[in-house]
């Protein structure tokens, strides 16, 4: 018998102590160390045969080599139908990669693994599931199949369509190895890591040292092997991944799959890759038969009013390499109570309470005592300092009660002095608005060649008006005059 030995966990964070602690030294989290049995393997792990056509780019070196002698040839990436999916990835699956996707219960994560592994019937793809019996995810791959039959371009009346996607109901990975070995997939699902346990490992499904064990062989075996596997996680109800932060460093990718359950709207963002950037994004809609990919997003963030209405305004952003129009909304009234409301949905708080600032100070409209809403529309969350000109035209806006052209778009960071500054890539935001048929744009003349500036812009083959400014208070002159 192998030795076995006890240790504490943190069930927050994932740190171990020798024993029992009040007060975790790494989160400063109080009451959340659970004792937990560890026993150390006495069977050696499998040695996993490369079976992605003999390749032997990941294979383990033994003696340290110089950079210099390193031999890199360009991986082949494993592209899917899902073109979102793709961009978030950097451009496919890279062969051995990790990627964890973690979401609200309920968001979607496993209808998006299900629809991916039915629309690859080329490839053969293992669908592990912890979570639900076979019977449960044949029920949801019937609603799937009629979408990807017509993506297939597959004429069947019976909702089902021949695919590679191979469904296992098993949550020991010993068991999953043994049938990984003997299926040799091209791609390997797990739904999802928190229902997996380990017999090297005697504690519960879930814990810390059981979601470590079985995410370190699932990590071997892609690597070893060059098979390429996804990871559903659970998160918590501050929305961070559920199980030790170790887990997030030890993957590859990290996916988070956002949204309303009450809207249709979802988001794909990357937390982090190490294929690729981390700022991309993929935009999904939730129909009764799946997601559907939403290829152009700013159809769907912009919406259609007939009226001019005052407090909107369009602004251009970027999410990775993908430029978007959004709509901002902004709501001025004068406060009721002696302390001002400020409130803001999908923007920074104390980047409004900054913009408020600058315009009372540098603008003189008395700001102070009004209550000021602000709300990014489509439900994301917008980091991109260009929206800044967008966001200090639709407060102005809302306060003067003077609504703004819905054929005029604003791209444009607010300096602490009033200055607007100049913005990376604008040539892709003026032509995202050019292909959308708006009709001027307001960007810093700083970006105007001429400039001692790396972001120099050619006017020249652009249809659309472009109102060149240096200071909000022409903005505001131009607008309302």
């Amino acid at each position: 018998m192998a030795k076995t030995k006890s240790a504490y966990f943190c069930q927050s964070c994932g740190f171990e102590a020798p024993k029992w602690l009040g007060k975790c030294p790494s989160c400063a989290q109080w009451n959340t160390f659970v004792e937990e049995i560890v026993e150390k393997p006495n069977a050696a792990a499998p040695n996993w045969k490369s079976i992605s056509n003999g390749s032997t780019s990941l294979q383990r070196a033994n003696k340290p080599v110089q950079v210099s002698d390193i031999t890199f040839s360009e991986e082949h990436r494993i592209l899917t139908p899902d073109k979102e999916l793709n961009r978030v990835l950097g451009g496919g699956i890279v062969p051995g990669s990790l990627v964890l996707i973690g979401g609200e219960p309920g968001i979607g994560k496993s209808t998006l693994m299900l629809q991916i592994a039915m629309s690859m019937p080329a490839a053969k793809i293992l669908y592990v599931s912890g979570e639900e019996s076979d019977r449960q995810i044949k029920m949801r791959a019937e609603r799937i199949s009629t979408v990807e039959s017509s993506k297939l371009n597959v004429q069947s009346q019976h909702p089902e369509i021949k695919t590679g996607c191979f469904v296992l109901t098993e949550t020991s990975t010993q068991n999953i190895f043994k049938q990984i070995e003997e299926l040799q997939p091209d791609l390997v699902i797990v739904d999802s890591i928190q229902t997996l346990h380990s017999a090297h490992i005697e504690s519960t499904p879930g814990s810390v040292s059981q979601v470590r064990e079985c995410t370190a062989e699932l990590l071997r075996f892609a690597k070893e092997s060059s098979t390429p596997v996804f990871l559903i996680g659970h998160i918590t109800k501050d929305g961070m991944i559920a199980g030790p932060k170790i887990l997030e460093h030890m993957v590859d990718t990290v996916l988070q799959f956002e949204g309303d359950r009450h809207h249709v709207y979802r988001i794909l963002r990357a937390i982090k890759n190490r294929f690729g950037s981390a700022s991309e994004l993929g935009i999904y809609e939730m129909l009764g038969a799946g997601l559907r990919e939403v290829s152009n997003p700013s159809e769907i963030l912009l919406s259609q009013r007939d009226e001019a209405l005052s407090g909107i305004t369009i602004s251009a952003t970027l999410e990775g390499l993908r430029p978007m129009l959004i709509e901002t909304q902004a709501l001025v009234s004068t406060s009721a109570y002696g302390t001002p409301q400020r409130s803001a949905t999908g923007f920074d708080t104390r980047r409004m309470n900054m913009l408020l600032a600058v315009l009372e100070k540098r603008c003189g409209f008395r700001l102070g005592n009004q209550d000021v809403f602000l709300n990014i529309t489509g439900g994301i969350r917008v980091e991109d300092p260009a929206i800044d000109l967008g966001l200090a035209a639709a407060i102005i806006s809302s306060h003067e009660d003077m609504p703004i052209s819905s054929k005029t778009c604003f791209a444009g960071e607010l300096g602490l002095s009033g200055e607007i500054r100049a913005v990376n890539r604008i040539e892709q935001r003026i032509a995202e608005a050019q292909k959308l048929g708006f009709e001027q744009i307001f960007i810093s003349k700083y970006n105007l060649p001429g400039k001692k500036d790396k972001n120099q812009l050619d006017l020249s083959h652009y249809k659309i008006e472009i109102k060149a400014v240096s200071r909000i208070e022409e903005v505001f002159g131009l607008l309302f005059g």
